[in-house]
Parts: C-alpha cells; sequence; structure tokens
C-alpha cells in the first residue's frame, strides 16, 4: 500500500528573530492531549533557562562553538506540490532495495508513505498522528528519559517543538523482517526541523528500523534537531542506523538517541555522517536488566572544514550485560572530529562485559581528530577496554596498490573505503550496507 499524506502539523511561520522569544505555535496544538501540551510548556521553560553550551563545561570540550546558536532560524514551512512530487520521486527512487514500510517527511509534513511489508500487529505511525488519535499508546515511552551528554538544551528545544516523526510499537513477538525507511528532508534559509523516532520493541519481538536526513537544496542554512528513543524489553531486538547526508555547508545537524536494553534485549546502533558543516551526535545507551546487550558503530567521512561532535555513554546497570563501541573517522582537508566515550559500569552490575574503540584515520596534516576515551567501573568481575587511535595511510600500503596499478589518490580513497566498511559492515542487512556504501563511495568521488 502506498499514499501521499500531510501530517496533522500545520506549522504557523514567524519572522526568524522570534524563534527564541516564543513557543512554537501549531495550529494542531488545542487539539494535543493535555499532558503533551503541558510537557511542551515545561520543555520551553526549560529551555529558556538552560545556559547555551560553553567550553568551560567539559561536555563541550575541544567543541568550536561558533557552530552552536539558537537565534535566526524558524520552523521549516510547507513545500509546493511540485517540490513534494519530486521529493517523493527522489526518496522512492534511491530508497534500499528491501524495506517494510517507507515515510518520507518534507520541512516536518508527512507526504509519503508505504507499508507493504509491515505485520498487521505493528503499530507504525507518525508521532504527530500518534498524539491526536492514540496519545495513551505513545505516552509512557515518548519523551520521557533525562540522561544527556550536554545537549540538554537542544533537548529541551527538541521537546517543546516536536511533532514529526515516526512511532513503531511492535508487540510481544511481532517480528518485521526488512527495515522501516524514514526520509527526513529539510529546506529553505533558516529552516529548522525536529524530527523523533521512537521505537518500541516488547517481548521477542525485532524490527529495524533506518533513518535518512537530507537537504532538500545543498548550500542552505537549515538546522536539524533530531532524537531517537529505543526501549526493547525482554528479547526484544532493535536495529537503529541514521545517514546523516546533508549538504556540508550551511547545515547543522544534532542527533541525541538513547537506548533503554532489558532483560536478554539486543539492541544495534549504528551512524553513517557524511555532510553538514557541523554536527553534535549523543548516543546514551543503557543496559538495564540482565543479558542486555548493546552495540554502537558509527562511519564518519569529514572534509573541507567540517566538524563532527560524538559523545557516548554505555551504562551497564545490572549483572551480565554487554556493549561494544567502534567509531572510526576518516579526516581530509582541515575536518575535525571529536569523540568522547564513557563506559559506566554501576554498583552492583557485575559480569559486565564492555569495550570501546575509536579509530581516525588522517588523511591530511590539517586535520584534526581528538579522543577522549573513559572508564568509570563500580562492580567487580568485569571485562572492560577503552582505547583510541590516530594515523595516517602508511607508504607501505600505497606502494603496494601503486605496484598493482593503481594510481596514488585511488588507493588512498581505496584504503579509506575499507577503512569505514569495518563499520558499516557491522550492521545487519545486505541491502542496508550496500545502499550505505554506495553514499559514502559517492562521497569519496566528489572529494577528488
Amino acid at each position: 500500500m502506498s499514499m501521499v499524506l500531510t501530517s496533522p502539523e500545520e506549522t504557523t511561520s514567524r519572522p526568524a528573530a522570534d524563534w527564541c522569544e516564543a513557543p512554537p505555535v501549531t495550529d494542531a496544538d488545542a487539539k494535543l492531549p493535555e499532558w503533551y501540551r503541558s510537557l511542551r510548556a515545561e520543555a520551553w521553560e526549560r529551555f529558556r533557562g538552560t545556559p547555551a553550551p560553553a567550553r568551560t563545561n567539559q561536555a563541550w570540550r575541544f567543541a568550536d562553538l561558533k557552530h552552536v546558536r539558537f537565534e535566526g532560524y524558524a520552523p521549516a514551512l510547507p513545500l509546493a506540490e511540485s517540490v513534494v512530487a519530486d521529493l517523493v520521486a527522489r526518496a522512492v527512487g534511491e530508497r534500499p532495495a528491501d524495506y517494510a514500510a517507507h515515510f518520507v517527511f518534507a520541512n516536518s509534513r508527512l507526504i509519503h508513505a508505504e507499508t507493504p511489508g509491515l505485520p498487521e500487529a505493528a503499530l507504525c505511525l507518525p508521532v504527530g498522528e500518534t498524539l491526536l488519535t492514540q496519545p495513551e499508546r505513545i505516552r509512557g515511552h515518548f519523551l520521557q528519559h533525562e540522561d544527556f551528554l550536554g545537549g540538554e538544551k537542544f533537548a529541551s528545544l527538541h521537546a517543546a517543538a516536536t511533532l514529526s516523526g515516526l512511532f513503531v510499537c511492535l508487540p510481544k513477538g511481532c517480528v518485521v523482517t526488512h527495515p522501516v525507511i524514514v526520509h527526513h528532508f529539510v529546506g529553505g534559509d533558516g529552516a529548522v526541523i525536529f524530527p523523533h523516532t521512537l521505537v518500541v520493541a516488547e517481548d521477542q519481538s525485532s524490527v529495524s528500523v533506518f533513518d535518512l536526513f537530507e537537504s532538500i537544496t545543498p548550500g542552505e542554512e537549515t538546522l536539524i534537531v533530531a532524537m531517537a528513543d529505543l526501549h526493547a524489553d525482554h528479547g526484544g531486538r532493535i536495529q537503529y542506523a541514521a545517514l546523516q547526508d546533508l549538504g556540508d555547508t550551511g547545515a547543522k545537524h544534532v542527533q541525541l538517541q538513547h537506548t533503554r536494553a532489558g532483560r536478554d534485549a539486543s539492541v544495534k546502533v549504528g551512524f553513517v555522517n557524511l555532510g553538514s558543516g557541523w554536527i553534535r551526535n549523543e548516543s546514551v545507551n543503557r543496559m538495564v536488566e540482565s543479558g542486555a546487550d548493546c552495540q554502537i558503530f558509527a562511519a564518519n567521512l569529514a572534509n573541507g572544514v567540517q566538524e563532527y561532535d560524538q559523545r557516548t555513554l554505555q551504562s551497564h546497570e545490572a549483572q551480565h550485560t554487554t556493549s561494544d563501541l567502534l567509531f572510526k573517522n576518516a579526516l581530509y582537508d582541515r575536518s575535525r572530529t571529536i569523540f568522547s566515550g564513557l563506559i559506566q559500569v554501576q554498583p552492583g552490575a557485575h559480569h559486565t562485559d564492555s569495550y570501546q574503540t575509536c579509530r581516525n584515520l588522517l588523511g591530511s596534516d590539517e586535520a584534526e581528530a581528538n579522543s577522549m576515551p573513559g572508564l568509570e567501573i563500580d562492580a567487580d568481575q568485569v571485562k572492560c577496554s577503552h582505547g583510541s587511535t590516530s594515523g595516517t595511510i602508511s607508504d607501505e600500503e600505497i606502494f603496494y596498490l601503486r605496484a598493482r596499478g593503481i594510481p596514488s589518490e585511488d588507493a588512498r580513497k581505496m584504503i579509506s573505503l575499507g577503512f569505514l566498511h569495518e563499520a558499516i559492515e557491522k550492521l545487519d542487512g545486505e541491502a542496508l550496507q550496500d545502499f550505505l556504501f554506495a553514499r559514502v563511495e559517492k562521497k569519496f568521488a566528489a572529494i577528488g
């Protein structure tokens, strides 16, 4: 089944200068449940009362704060029908080969939906529609966590403004074989959107969700403040992947991701960042019951003056939990990356196995990689390791490939591709891997 839809969210535009003077106003506000209207009002007050990020805060160490501002943005405006039609065609034409459902949002409005492989028992609805039609289904999980890694001001703004994105809820034993794909397009100078992805996998259920963030027109100054909340109950399995492929000049992207893994639950999280002038990625992963496992991967390719700021937490809160993190950054020109990761083993979380690795491949003398791995252990009989490495492509590797007739620049690209592929290959699904590999290769071709 396929259809072209409009979201219940209809944004009332205002001058960008007013953005931080009053909360966003939507025509659908009066129809929202009282509990959510109260939550939005409280979030707005938190946003107004929370100081802007500062370099003196350890959570923003090494960050270039010239990228962080809240003024000058306004809610993204509706698009012309011709633009909407072009975006639907673009999204459908470029999606991975295998999918259970496909949703396309443009400037926060749902413009297309297909659910050919979605089981009847699975609930898969836009967040705005769920709040209007089934508010109690979403209430227990929506915007409930408060643990962030420095992005509290962004999180409060998101909570005060979000009405777009997707709610996926699987009942006990429901298995979705192929990924649920969600496209998020943003366009218009000064436009901001707040997509929210909420995935709830009840006992023994399984699903894969893939978010794609793209610019309608590269070069425009836009802001995305996205949030993904993943809740896996007893034996539940969730895979969440996010591709950020925005325009690499004026676009800014904030991704706040949170995992809560219950007993014997398994969660995989993967990030691929290719575009955007600046990103802030916060990944909080909590293993709260025995047997919980979480794996977190990232493959990032930065060039020009892009800055990718990544902060992670692996929090072990019960016995016999496991986690593994692998972040790989390939940097060219004068690009910068920041990685700050913490493994936290709470009191009583004995027999924890947790690993954290960040590897940086420097393709330029001017590229800069900052890494701050960390451990906090308050339990016994644990296996934990953390580390970071930074290096360049060796002359021996280049010589080996040149001896086989491969030009020097092509050899460097091949080595860098192989470097990033290791992280992408951790994700399940051949079609998804192929799609991500192709996007990475496309950016390498553009680097020249």
